[in-house]
C-alpha cells in the first residue's frame, strides 16, 4: 500500500529544482535487520533512465542513502542493519518517505559537459551510474580550468575517454 505524492515544483537553495518524491508505504524488516522500503514509482521515468539510481532522502524522518534496485519486477531500496539499529521503522510500519537523487544530475551540467556525454551513450551510461563521489571528482578536475579555459575541452575529452573505458576515478599524476 502506497500512496504517492506529488513532486514539489520550487527550487532547491542554489537554483537546484527540487526532484523530491514523497510518499507513504508499509516497510518490512528481514531476519537480517535489513529494512526494504518499496519504492512507488519508476525511478528511469521520474529521473530519467540510469543503470543504478543513487538516492538520498528520509524515512520515518531519518537520514538516508542508498541505491534503488529491482527486485522481482518491484522498485526497492534496500537499508542494511546498522542502518535501522537505532531508528528503523517496526516491520509492517506504514512510513513516510522522501527520495531525490543524490549528486550532480545530467540536466545540472554545464553545457559543453552534457553535450560530450550526450555524444557518447557509453560514456553517459558510466557517469550515470557512479555515486556521486566520482561525478563530483570528475566535475571539480574540468572546471578548475577557470585560469587556463584551453584545457577544458581537453579535460572534457579525457573524462569521456576514461568513462568509455570504465573507470570511475582519473589517474593521479
Amino acid at each position: 500500500m502506497s500512496r504517492v505524492g506529488a513532486v514539489m515544483a520550487r527550487d532547491q537553495p542554489g537554483g537546484v529544482p527540487d526532484r523530491s518524491q514523497r510518499f507513504t508505504v508499509t516497510v518490512t524488516v528481514d531476519r537480517q535487520g535489513r529494512t526494504r522500503v518499496p519504492v512507488p514509482f519508476d525511478p528511469d521515468d521520474v529521473w530519467g533512465p540510469k543503470p543504478r539510481h543513487h538516492v538520498t532522502g528520509s524515512l520515518a524522518g531519518h537520514e538516508l542513502r542508498g541505491v534503488i534496485d529491482e527486485d522481482d519486477g518491484e522498485r526497492v531500496l534496500v537499508l542494511g542493519p546498522a542502518w535501522g539499529r537505532d531508528c528503523g521503522p517496526a516491520d509492517g510500519a506504514a512510513v513516510d518517505v522522501v527520495l531525490a537523487p543524490e549528486g550532480p544530475q545530467r540536466s545540472d551540467l554545464a553545457p559543453d559537459v552534457a553535450a560530450a556525454l550526450d555524444a557518447s551513450p557509453a560514456a553517459a551510461a558510466f557517469f550515470d551510474s557512479l555515486a556521486q563521489f566520482y561525478r563530483n571528482a570528475y566535475l571539480r578536475w574540468i572546471d578548475a580550468t577557470r585560469r587556463r579555459p584551453e584545457q577544458r575541452s581537453v579535460r572534457i575529452a579525457e573524462m569521456i575517454r576514461l568513462l568509455e573505458e570504465g573507470t570511475k576515478q582519473r589517474p593521479q599524476p
